[in-house]
């Protein structure tokens, strides 16, 4: 997997060369031996988001029970999940119970890629590392009244729609944007 998260990390640098510094440490990692997608590998590896655009236009967001934060649905890819997108896909059915039936992925790749660092867990064994959050936009496939969510609560406390501004960071002014550019394909 490592060569597919490289060139998906090419191609996204395509879009947004300013954020080259932040992510060339990820390149690096992606051509060592150790599998970036694996949470064990330090000193960072890939996790994966999913942004889920209603018909609305608003954004789903789900209340971390251990963060204590309002976040994208997302977590660590697992070493059944064949893409990142697929790791995203499935994140988001365990933490919302939205089936992968449910959407449909927009844009091809990953609409963001974060880099932040996650203190050291010594309960898990765990040091301060980096993830390289890989967040991908879906749109909800069904009306709003015949989808519902079903929150994991031992992860996730509640759930909410936002507009694309409501949300935190580079997120509230990338996210506009690229809704505005992949709209007429998914309408």
């Amino acid at each position: 997997m490592n060569s597919l998260i490289a060139a998906s990390v090419r191609n996204y640098l395509g879009q947004y060369p300013a954020e080259e510094t932040a992510l060339a440490p990820l390149l690096e990692l992606a051509e060592k031996p150790a599998p970036i997608a694996s949470r064990s590998t330090t000193p960072g590896h890939v996790t994966c988001g999913a942004l889920v655009v209603n018909e609305d236009g608003r954004i789903l967001q789900i209340h971390h029970k251990t963060l204590n934060r309002w976040l994208l649905p997302g977590g660590h890819v697992e070493p059944g999940d064949a893409t990142p997108l697929v790791a995203a896909i499935r994140e988001l059915a365990e933490e919302t119970g939205i089936d992968a039936s449910q959407v449909i992925p927009i844009g091809g790749g990953p609409v963001d890629i974060d880099a932040h660092e996650i203190p050291a867990n010594p309960g898990n064994g765990e040091p301060i590392h980096v993830h390289y959050d890989f967040r991908f936009a879906m749109r909800i496939a069904v009306r709003e009244g015949l989808h519902r969510v079903a929150l994991q609560l031992d992860e996730v406390t509640d759930y909410r729609w936002v507009e694309p501004s409501g949300l935190a960071g580079r997120l509230a002014a990338k996210v506009p944007t690229f809704l505005e550019t992949q709209h007429q394909a998914w309408t």
